[in-house]
């Protein structure tokens, strides 16, 4: 789905030789402040690398369009974007944004049951918890069924029980649409429940990828 050469992003990120698979998950672990976001942000050119290619399916991002690279390869930040308006609003808007039909009400009522979203399709969205929003958001990404998802911390906000929930939420999905989801996650544990291969990240350094046995 990836290939990284000699790529490097000024100081922050060095990466000299990376592949990333289609059709499974990667998860990138490392410490606070080790450059794992910005490494996410390199796969769909949110961030410009100022040396080395990036290819995705074997094209090189630098000739790709931009806004056409972020519908199919869509980026699910740490502290997600909620727009003013209920519920539904919230939820409907990606697929208006990336050109998409809308879906009826069964369709959220359902994707909500199942990422334990308890809430009415008229309320208002910015009054949520932040958990809440977290959910909110991975649902809106879900709906628009990017071809790569990318995932920074997507259950920093919620406990353990509801963490077990939203990953079930998202491996179900993955393996019923075949997708490539590309995760950051500070826990190793997590890493190893979701992921088919690991990427260490060590001050901006791609030390190891490894296998998940």
């Amino acid at each position: 789905m990836f290939k990284l050469d000699k790529v490097r992003y000024k100081n922050i990120i060095s990466v000299d030789d990376l592949i990333i698979k289609a059709n499974e998950t990667t998860c990138i672990v490392g410490e606070s402040g080790s450059g794992k976001t910005t490494f996410l942000k390199l796969l769909n050119h949110m961030v410009n690398y100022s040396r080395g290619t990036i290819t995705y399916r074997g094209e090189d991002l630098k000739n790709l369009d931009p806004v056409l690279l972020r519908r199919e390869v869509i980026m699910l930040p740490q502290t997600p974007v909620i727009f003013p308006g209920s519920v539904r609003d919230n939820l409907l808007i990606g697929l208006t944004f990336s050109g998409k039909e809308p879906v009826d009400d069964n369709r959220l009522l359902e994707e909500m049951k199942n990422a334990g979203l308890n809430k009415s399709l008229d309320e208002e969205a910015e009054p949520l918890s932040g958990g809440e929003k977290q959910r909110l958001a991975l649902i809106r990404v879900m709906l628009m069924e990017p071809g790569v998802l990318l995932l920074d911390e997507p259950t920093s906000a919620l406990d353990e029980g509801t963490e077990l929930q939203i990953i079930e939420y998202v491996n179900n999905y993955l393996r019923s649409k075949e997708k490539t989801l590309i995760l950051v996650t500070h826990s190793r544990e997590l890493a190893k429940s979701m992921g088919d291969r690991l990427i260490n990240v060590n001050k901006g350094i791609v030390t190891a990828v490894e296998e998940v046995a």
